[in-house]
């Protein structure tokens, strides 16, 4: 299997969680946002209260299936509840 980049920006609250605004994963093959949301949680645990509520969008589009299908160069952005107005 082969290892896939995928490139992570991070907002607000999950950027303070992690402690940089940016990373990179290196996926297996035919990796799902719900797996990069999984490995994000085991190696930032500060982070799982964020995922848990986070908006999540990939290639600037907003995901509704934590099923969709990630490819190599794929950026997914993490973005916690917003508040104020």
């Amino acid at each position: 299997m082969a290892a896939r980049g995928i490139r992570v920006v991070l907002f607000a609250q999950a950027r303070e969680a992690v402690g940089r605004p940016r990373l990179t994963l290196s996926l297996a093959d035919a990796p799902t946002v719900a797996d990069a949301v999984n490995v994000l949680r085991d190696r930032y645990p500060a982070l799982r209260p964020v995922l848990a509520h986070a908006r999540l969008v990939v290639n600037e589009t907003y995901v509704t299936r934590r099923t969709r299908r990630l490819r190599a160069g794929d950026v997914l952005a993490i973005h916690p509840p917003y508040s104020g107005g």
